[in-house]
């Protein structure tokens, strides 16, 4: 099973910031959108940014101004940067990408920020 490989998460104090990385194998073919979940313990995984091939962004309200996302085509590769981090951002992360035929995950990374 083809899974994306993920890296970055860490434990962090309020206001740090972390770099997410996440690259998928360019065997499943031309990505469409790559994006970043995450999910906290007992609550729903939520949308925390998303890129089209073309670059167009799209972010959650609760990370506008403080989380970036970019990607590397030719690497197959999507990043978050995520600066002032607060406690709430607290959560396991997850990477996503969606090709014509399929979406594909990766296995998560965890994101604790103290305060």
């Amino acid at each position: 099973q083809v899974q994306l490989v993920e890296s970055g998460g860490g434990l962090v104090q309020a206001g740090g910031s972390l770099r997410l990385s996440c690259q998928a194998p360019g065997s499943i073919g031309s990505i469409n959108v790559m994006g970043w979940y995450r999910q906290a313990p007992g609550k729903q995984r939520e949308l925390v940014a998303a890129i089209t091939r073309g670059g167009s962004t799209n972010y959650a309200d609760s990370v506008k101004g403080r989380f970036t996302i970019s990607r590397d085509n030719a690497k197959n590769t999507v990043y978050l940067q995520m600066n002032s981090l607060k406690p709430e951002d607290t959560a396991m992360y997850y990477c996503k990408a969606a090709t014509w035929l399929h979406d594909y995950w990766g296995q998560g990374t965890q994101v604790t920020v103290s305060s």
